[in-house]
């Protein structure tokens, strides 16, 4: 045990009059919501990167954390694992996830890197034996070093493009030996700065090609896991080619990836790219490809990505009941990518902040839940579109071309009145529920 975390209990459900606030006041893992435990609807995973690696920089400041395994080695990086560990206890968190950059130092050479991955994935399946927490999804950090800074796999240069993809083969055998049950690719520097030195087709190609053998590998390795890609529309690139889910989709069916990869859809990447995160999910579910989400909200003051914890429960409700209405999560779960402030220096802080935010998740989904089962606003919807149904309507859909269809609105004086959509007695309906 290391000391980091002492005389911070194991945080358990208490119910919403407790006052302890380290206790779930909403967060019952053995509640049934809809006939199925809180714990397997929301599969909370705590993101190794902002809990343990995260040092409380901005753009404009350096470290602010002072954290005991901080620096380089293989000893601060056991000593890291141990910590998580320890906090994933503590939480009681289902699942995790991770870069192999989060967990082991840079190496001097590939090989001294997955050296040292492969020791920590060592310590990560030891203490698993031990532990309830489960790996939700494994990740290469292909976008930090320096050799990274024109793409991973669509480098112009053929060498990163390899080390890249030694790289991927490195954490999809990590991921599979810790029985992860995703693989994400996110291409933090897949874009392109200015068109002036950039071939897009070519770059496409190669994105491709390298999704292509992810896909490969997993199907030779008998891995029955999801692969995902999760979708970011900026920053750090200028244009960055998985800019959101209809561009991803479109990606995959023009490559026949379609059927292959589905989306680890993230609430701030969403608000970037110009949407509501509730649109991501309702798209992602309605094209087939809905396979996880990193939960956590921006500051809508601040034009960049702040990775905050989510502290709305009509945002989450929303987010949840698109969840829901598109089967829930199979291999996915809820990946807090989400960190502290960087004046929250405390070990507290980072416990309270994820007690908070399952709290958050847990208000949401049960009200997600109530008004799926009410059926009241799927009614609404089903009501403003009831026409569609009508015989000679589903007729003019399936078989109509533009010179029958005028003949029909001659013919029966067809001339429209609008009708009105009802938002605002939508949005006081959705509001009931909270």
């Amino acid at each position: 045990m290391t000391e980091f975390f002492k005389d911070i209990p194991q945080i358990t459900y208490e119910g919403p009059g407790s006052e302890n606030e380290f206790a779930f006041k909403h967060y019952n893992p053995e509640e049934l919501v809809m006939g199925k435990r809180m714990e397997d609807h929301l599969r909370f995973a705590v993101a190794y990167w902002h809990s343990f690696a995260y040092e409380g920089g901005d753009p404009f400041g350096g470290r602010t954390f002072d954290r005991p395994w901080f620096g380089e080695g293989m000893e601060k990086a056991r000593m890291k694992a141990d910590v998580a560990f320890e906090m994933f206890d503590i939480l009681q968190a289902p699942f995790f996830c991770f870069h192999d950059l989060d967990v082991r130092p840079e190496g001097a050479t590939f090989a001294e890197s997955k050296r040292n991955l492969e020791e920590i994935v060592d310590i990560f399946a030891e203490k698993m034996e031990s532990s309830k927490t489960r790996l939700l999804w494994g990740t290469a950090n292909l976008f930090t070093h320096r050799r990274f800074m024109a793409g991973s796999g669509t480098n112009p240069d053929p060498d990163v493009f390899a080390y890249s993809a030694a790289t991927i083969k490195s954490c999809m055998d990590a991921t599979i030996k810790l029985n992860g049950a995703n693989y994400v690719l996110w291409g933090g520097r897949e874009g392109y700065e200015t068109l002036l030195n950039t071939d897009l087709t070519r770059e496409a190609d190669q994105a491709a090609k390298m999704l292509s053998m992810v896909v490969d590998y997993k199907h030779k390795m008998g891995w029955d896991g999801t692969i995902l890609i999760e979708p970011k529309p900026q920053e750090p690139s200028k244009h960055q080619y998985d800019f959101d889910v209809a561009t991803v989709y479109g990606f995959l069916k023009r490559y026949g990836l379609e059927n292959e990869v589905k989306v680890n859809i993230e609430q701030g990447h969403a608000i970037l790219a110009g949407h509501s995160f509730e649109h991501e999910l309702a798209l992602a579910g309605s094209l087939g490809i809905l396979g996880s989400i990193d939960m956590n909200r921006n500051d809508y003051q601040s034009g960049w990505d702040t990775d905050q914890f989510p502290n709305s429960v009509s945002e989450v409700m929303l987010a949840y009941y698109e969840v829901l209405k598109a089967g829930g999560f199979s291999s996915g779960g809820t990946n807090f990518d989400a960190r502290i402030r960087r004046q929250s220096l405390d070990p507290e802080d980072l416990i309270l902040g994820h007690v908070g935010a399952m709290d958050i998740c847990a208000r949401g989904l049960k009200a997600a839940a109530a008004m799926l089962e009410d059926g009241k606003l799927e009614s609404a919807r089903a009501e403003r579109y009831a026409d569609w149904d009508k015989p000679a309507n589903a007729e003019m859909l399936e078989n109509g071309d533009l010179a029958s269809i005028q003949d029909r609105v001659l013919t029966e004086g067809i001339n429209p009145e609008p009708r009105s959509g009802r938002q605002e007695r939508l949005e006081n309906l959705v509001n009931s529920y909270l």
